[in-house]
């Protein structure tokens, strides 16, 4: 495969062009891939019968409750459509599951609180905390790049 970057200060925006002899696997997995990296930067969610384009950026946490998904930003709280587990499929680089209900966006923690007795928590940029799982520590540790021997 060959990639080719021509920048060109007249065009508006970013236009993708792929060449090929045929339309195969390959072609379509490399579609896929850039049709979800163009939508995976908003999340839609729901309040008041109107529906909100949110960015990743913006959103602090998803959780489910009573079977229905929750967006929380900073200061509102929207309803998802999605499950829990299509949300964290799709945002998989950005959001961790810290808990059964429970998916935060990376960029968003501050700190972890240790427990001597019960489990850790993590802080966010929103002051919001919120019990990591036992079973999900370690996979925070290792997305956050930690070692050593927080507990």
């Amino acid at each position: 495969m060959k990639i080719h970057l021509h920048i060109e200060s007249d065009i508006q925006q970013i236009e993708i062009h792929i060449h090929a002899p045929d339309y195969n696997e390959k072609v379509e997995q490399l579609m896929k891939k850039l049709k979800q990296q163009s939508v995976s930067n908003q999340i839609a969610g729901y309040k008041d019968n109107n529906i909100h384009l949110l960015q990743v950026h913006e959103v602090f946490s998803i959780y489910s409750d009573n079977g229905k998904v929750y967006i929380q930003t900073d200061e509102e709280e929207f309803e998802a459509k999605n499950k829990l587990y299509e949300l964290e499929e799709r945002f998989e680089h950005q959001f961790i599951r810290i808990n059964k209900a429970t998916l935060v966006n990376l960029k968003k923690i501050t700190s972890i609180q240790s427990k001597v007795l019960g489990n850790p928590q993590i802080v966010l940029a929103n002051d919001a905390t919120i019990p990591v799982s036992r079973n999900y520590f370690k996979s925070l540790k290792e997305a956050l790049g930690l070692g050593g021997t927080i507990r």
